[in-house]
């Protein structure tokens, strides 16, 4: 996949596209059937795939004191772009310029100068442009105007108990994870929901209780549920996961305020500070809570191990029930395209 962190970085060879619009934070389901298309229409015309995204997200531009709420950071949703199948991968400075550009200057100046776009796909909730002014409508009339063709994919509905008839929307998403349905939430996502960050030096306090752990900051990262988790973890550079438990938490046993996530390793104990990790929520296993302890400590985590490893065996959390989606699969799956809206 190319990446292209600017409009005037793109040669002739890189324009000429199938361009899908949006946010797309958590590659959700609802997200792949609007990348899906566009990639059945790329290949169908022969053209590359090209996702256009913007950073920051709008939120934290308009908003930067809110809490984190991203599903996937700008480094996980790359990596799951890029595993999906997309060709281009344009991510705009969300900026000054970009926020009181209207509609119509975006649809002329990066679709049509920028990206020489051939067809648009976004979904039917999209809006750009200053003010969040354009939508399809624009998008539409525009099309006409200047030559390029449009398809608006319909609303996507859930069909997971407790979340039946619902649609498909990174809100959901961050419901079921602050609810502690991380399953469930993994389920909505149509792969594991991961926190990517680099490993910190702690306290180095799990060591000394025999349970060395690796500390990584949320960062901008949603904060789930507070607790324990069943995770699988992939280091950098190295495709097989490590099984392991996770505690994400203020740890009240040691007074602690800053929330962190603790990740302890099965069978591991190499030195990896610095590295990044992709730790995936397979399962919330309890609370966090607080011991009057070290020993009492010790047996929680002794027992928390013990009760992750049962149910990452199980059949319904294996790895490869929710691998990273791909374009191959979503066209093998759904071999007639989407009802679209327009």
């Amino acid at each position: 996949m190319r990446l292209f962190r600017h409009i005037d970085e793109l040669q002739k060879g890189n324009r000429g596209t199938v361009v899908a619009l949006g946010n797309f934070d958590g590659f959700h389901r609802g997200h792949q059937v609007v990348i899906g298309e566009a990639g059945r229409t790329a290949r169908e015309m022969g053209l590359p795939l090209t996702v256009v995204v913007t950073e920051p997200h709008p939120v934290r531009y308009f908003a930067p004191s809110v809490p984190a709420f991203r599903l996937t950071p700008f480094r996980e949703r790359a990596q799951l772009l890029e595993k999906f199948g997309v060709d281009q991968l344009l991510v705009l400075p969300f900026d000054k310029e970009l926020a009181t550009m209207s509609a119509q200057d975006f649809v002329l100046d990066i679709l049509c100068k920028g990206l020489d776009t051939k067809h648009v796909f976004v979904g039917y909730d999209y809006r750009f442009g200053k003010g969040r002014g354009g939508g399809t409508d624009v998008l539409g009339y525009m099309g006409e105007m200047e030559g390029y063709g449009l398809s608006v994919i319909k609303a996507v509905t859930v069909g997971l108990e407790g979340y039946a008839g619902e649609v498909y929307s990174s809100t959901v998403v961050r419901k079921a994870l602050q609810n502690g349905e991380a399953r469930k939430a993994a389920a909505l996502l149509g792969h594991w929901f991961t926190i990517n960050g680099r490993v910190t030096t702690g306290d180095k306090r799990g060591r000394t209780i025999g349970f060395p752990t690796a500390n990584i900051e949320l960062g901008e990262s949603l904060e789930p549920k507070m607790g324990v988790y069943a995770v699988r973890v992939s280091l950098e550079g190295q495709t097989k996961a490590i099984s392991g438990v996770a505690n994400i938490g203020k740890r009240p046993t040691f007074d602690k305020r800053d929330v962190l996530m603790e990740v302890h390793l099965f069978g591991f104990d190499d030195d990896i500070y610095e590295q990044h990790l992709r730790v995936e929520l397979v399962a919330f296993l309890r609370p966090e809570a607080k011991f009057d302890g070290l020993e009492s400590l010790k047996a929680q985590i002794s027992k928390d191990c013990r009760v992750a490893k049962i149910v990452l065996a199980e059949p319904e959390n294996a790895p490869e029930r929710l691998s990273a989606p791909t374009l191959e699969n979503y066209l093998t799956l759904f071999p007639e395209p989407h009802i679209r809206a327009r």
